[in-house]
């Protein structure tokens, strides 16, 4: 009997929670929410999307203030043929009520000083309070693979819960400096801290296996799975103990002569009515057929128990291991590391009414060691362990043109170059994820109603570049489109209000797998996502603008 059972339990929430690329997070204030392209800004959110682009505002301080509240629903369906209820969906709920930007300016002459804040990656936490298919299917391959045993079990459940939250917290410093009317640049660089939580359950593993040969108790009612195990590993020990003892105590009597003597007469050459009994049980349980225990001497027995003792006894260990492995299970980790990421950034006013972006931002290196609290590492998670947690460096472009005075039309364009980061996250191999970089770009309009209300409405669109290798119920990334719109408000000179509203739109993704339990269909899973947020800040000017 092989190891039945294996858990898998790794997770699916180090990456963007929204806008951005698959670890990046670009929607970094209300402003972008409602215009969905802020590339060109030369507003205070500038600090993280256009530093160079600060020197426009004039001279004094500035500060903005935003919040988003994030919810977002992952969907995967597997049509596994051994889950129960196939096809099966699991739903993950991902949470981000708070998801700050905070940014702060200060111009003088020529100079801009700035200093931003932000989840610049993940910011959420994601439920599923019934797993995921990689955690259930080892379960549900119980039934059917104790059934080709010889060991009828139809039935199997479990109690199983995860539960994630990722935090790569941003804190950006810049200089810029306008070098004319027509041409500014800027300088920076963002402090990284990245923590991952992980935290869960499988408990309960029971089947019903109808084997009275390791216990009255085993005759198709649903058990715990560890207590069949144990039991089986209990009686093929004593099986091995036995097939053991019986070689050595039959070998005086092969030695004697009597070795051709049939197994059912032994009474007549020394051994007794129980032992004549008992041999034959081991036979039996060994798979010999009571035609040919009554046909077995007492020599082919004692080479017939000599291959027995061995089977039983290896079966005996696989029968340990799958009862540690279907005991219950907490899951109790953590991750963390740091990394810093230049940046460098230019603003173009070629005209009045026309700014151009460029900003680089380079690869960001992050060693996450990996902490398990009370031995709980759920076997993925390893005390002490080191991981990669690397953010891709990213290329952006953008415009804001202005052909009257209360239309705003913005564009932007983003590629995160993810060909150039390990996101199997291991230091030891390296597989291959990407087969291109992931490319965001969109449009957006803003117009002024009146002096102090203005309206905005953008679009954006992710490509992503993975393929097959990267996909799976624990991640997964597909192509988006995303809306959104809203108003900004002047409450006084020195105070804007912003409020919006976005949504994101998935494209549906899909992986086709081959089974590992021998004779298993090949199965589809696909994956979907939805997401909404709504975002509000607040701008203070505190200087000529």
């Amino acid at each position: 009997m092989r190891k039945l059972l294996t858990f898998v339990v790794s997770l699916f929430i180090t990456g963007s929670l929204l806008a951005g690329g698959l670890v990046t997070n670009n929607n970094q204030s209300a402003m972008f929410t409602r215009l969905q392209n802020r590339n060109a800004s030369t507003d205070i959110d500038a600090v993280y999307f256009n530093p160079a682009g600060l020197t426009k505002l004039g001279d004094g301080f500035f500060a903005s203030i935003n919040n988003q509240t994030i919810t977002q629903t992952q969907k995967v369906n597997s049509n596994y043929q051994y889950l129960t209820g196939t096809p099966r969906e699991y739903v993950g709920n991902v949470s981000a009520p708070v998801f700050p930007g905070v940014y702060l300016v200060y111009n003088t002459g020529k100079l801009s000083f700035s200093a931003g804040f932000n989840p610049i990656g993940g910011g959420g936490g994601a439920k599923y309070k019934t797993g995921l298919p990689s955690f259930e299917m080892p379960i549900a391959d119980i039934p059917p693979s104790l059934t080709s045993q010889g060991i009828p079990t139809s039935q199997y459940s479990a109690d199983i819960y995860f539960k994630g939250s990722s935090t790569y917290l941003g804190y950006q410093a810049n200089v810029g400096y306008k070098i004319n009317d027509v041409v500014s640049v800027a300088v920076g660089a963002r402090f990284v801290s990245a923590s991952n939580k992980y935290s869960g359950y499988l408990r309960n593993i029971s089947i019903n296996p109808n084997y009275p040969a390791f216990g009255a108790g085993f005759t198709g009612g649903m058990v715990l799975a560890s207590d069949f195990f144990t039991a089986g590993a209990t009686t093929l020990n004593t099986l091995a103990a036995g097939a053991t003892a019986f070689i050595a105590g039959l070998q005086p009597i092969i030695s004697g002569g009597a070795g051709s003597v049939l197994l059912a007469n032994g009474t007549a050459v020394g051994l007794s009515t129980a032992q004549v009994g008992q041999i034959q049980q081991i036979l039996g349980a060994a798979g010999l057929t009571p035609a040919q225990i009554g046909a077995i001497s007492i020599t082919g027995a004692q080479g017939t128990l000599y291959l027995a003792a061995s089977g039983f006894t290896s079966k005996a260990t696989v029968m340990t291991e799958n009862a540690a492995g279907t005991k219950d299970m907490t899951v109790d980790a953590s991750e963390s590391g740091t990394g810093i990421t230049p940046i460098l950034s230019a603003n173009f006013s070629p005209i009045e009414n026309l700014d151009i972006s460029v900003k680089y931002e380079f690869k960001t290196d992050i060693d996450l060691k990996t902490k398990v609290a009370n031995n709980n590492g759920g076997g993925i998670f390893v005390d002490g362990q080191t991981v990669i947690g690397d953010m891709p460096a990213e290329l952006s472009f953008g415009l804001d043109f202005k052909p009257i005075k209360r239309l705003l039309i913005s564009a932007s364009f983003n590629e995160y170059f993810d060909k150039n980061v390990d996101y199997d996250g291991s230091t030891a191999i390296n597989i291959n994820e990407i087969d291109h970089n992931f490319l965001e770009y969109g449009l957006g309009l803003e117009y002024g109603l009146t002096d102090k209300l203005r309206i905005s409405a953008g679009w954006s669109h992710t490509t992503t570049g993975v393929n097959l290798n990267y996909q799976s119920d624990q991640s997964f990334s597909t192509n988006t489109n995303s809306i959104g719109f809203g108003f900004g408000y002047r409450i006084t000179p020195m105070i804007d209000f912003n409020l919006s509203y976005q949504r994101a739109f998935y494209d549906q993704g899909s992986k086709n797998f081959n089974p590992i339990l021998a004779g298993s269909k090949d199965y589809l899973e696909t994956y979907d996502k939805s997401t909404w947020m709504i975002a509000a800040g607040l701008d203070f000017y505190f200087g000529k603008k």
